[in-house]
């Protein structure tokens, strides 16, 4: 599942601008949502954040939140939020490659020449524009597109809640909201009142059913999948 998410934005490998649901082997990827910090960046994609300096001549080590490595390997125009700013400013990418093993990227971008001004980005972000979200392929969703869904058993139509977060793992996880009908005892499905989320994996035997333009997702949860959350 493909992915953006300040929306980030997740795809198929790392964040989402589409969110593809995967076979039950497979791991899903994510899409971005916007940050509710700035509703001016309603308007803009957060592809990845900056976490430290690579080496010393630059470089700087990018944790994705999406799933299009051509965000941060395709040279070109990004735009950079700076912490305590509400607009990113245009800054240029000229190399990346992912770091194996670590779900990290190593980027150049113009003007940042040593450790020194590496470091003084770290915790900016990288971001797009909302307009360049790609195409989606078969079973792939934006995850803007998917919080909100109101979530129901499929073999019931009993309403579990509402899809609040995408949270991405090995499968991307939908994090839904109960609704309070659902939280009532019922030794099956929860024993805590106080529970008031549950994680779902995003995967066709789970949720075969994502209804966009009827705002649903119908799951089969196994046995046991939703007490597992307490």
């Amino acid at each position: 599942m493909k992915s953006e998410e300040a929306n980030k934005e997740i795809g198929s490998r790392g964040g989402r601008q589409k969110s593809k649901r995967p076979s039950p082997q497979s791991p899903l990827s994510l899409i971005p949502r916007g940050d509710p910090t700035f509703s001016n960046l309603d308007n803009w994609l957060e592809i990845g954040k900056i976490v430290a300096p690579q080496g010393l001549s630059g470089e700087l080590r990018v944790y994705p939140v999406s799933d299009f490595p051509e965000r941060f390997e395709v040279p070109g125009k990004r735009w950079l939020l700076r912490s305590g700013d509400t607009e990113p400013q245009p800054i240029e990418l000229l190399t990346g490659r992912y770091i194996s093993n670590k779900n990290l990227y190593a980027i150049k971008l113009a003007g940042v020449e040593n450790c020194d001004q590496a470091e003084a980005l770290r915790g900016c972000k990288l971001m797009v524009p909302a307009s360049d979200r790609p195409q989606l392929g078969e079973d792939e969703y934006h995850v803007l597109d998917l919080i909100g869904l109101e979530v129901f058993m499929q073999a019931s139509g009993e309403l579990v809640g509402t899809v609040i977060d995408i949270i991405p793992a090995g499968n991307d996880l939908l994090e839904v909201k109960l609704h309070p009908s659902f939280t009532t005892d019922k030794g099956q499905i929860t024993n805590d009142k106080k529970q008031k989320t549950v994680l779902i994996p995003f995967v066709q035997a789970i949720a075969p059913v994502v209804d966009l333009p009827s705002g649903r997702i119908e799951i089969t949860p196994p046995p046991g999948l939703l007490e597992i959350n307490n």
